[in-house]
């Protein structure tokens, strides 16, 4: 069940999201946050670097090793407004933040429960407890109008 906490971070990465659009890119944002504070924002930028890895995940995580001086995201939560691709599950795995929130389902390459599931595949040595749905509707409002804008209406 969210928490008020996790809807505040959640619009701060739906803040983000908006911004992609603005270079070609595709309404995903994201925020760490530790104690409270934000440490990371990030939003899709493939279309910006022409980089398939510069998605707000991976570019959030890179921004949080940085801040934190080392990969180990201990005591962060890593907030995103759509369900985790397998690349960035598998980074968000390695950078073992406490806890993963995110918004809108991804029915064909989610990773978190939709597609597949990497956060809690026994095979797997790490598990990331998760939060899925937080602010699902303006996400996927969001990532609906983007699309239908380049269909053309």
């Amino acid at each position: 069940m969210s928490t008020a906490d996790d809807e505040r971070w959640m619009r701060r990465a739906l803040d983000e999201a908006r911004r992609a659009p603005d270079h070609g890119d595709v309404p995903v944002g994201c925020v760490i946050v530790r104690d409270g504070e934000p440490i990371a924002t990030a939003r899709n930028e493939r279309e910006l670097r022409q980089d398939p890895t510069a998605h707000a995940e991976v570019l959030a995580i890179r921004d949080a090793a940085l801040t934190l001086g080392g990969w180990r995201l201990v005591g962060c939560t890593l907030y995103v407004t759509l369900e985790p691709c397998t690349m960035c599950a598998g980074a968000i795995l390695q950078a073992r933040p406490e806890r993963v929130v995110w918004g809108a389902p991804e029915p064909v390459t989610g990773a978190s429960g939709s597609a597949i599931d990497v956060f809690r595949d026994a095979r797997l040595p790490t598990r990331i407890p998760v939060e899925s749905g937080v602010l699902a509707g303006e996400s996927s409002a969001l990532l609906r109008a983007f699309f239908a804008e380049r269909r053309g209406g």
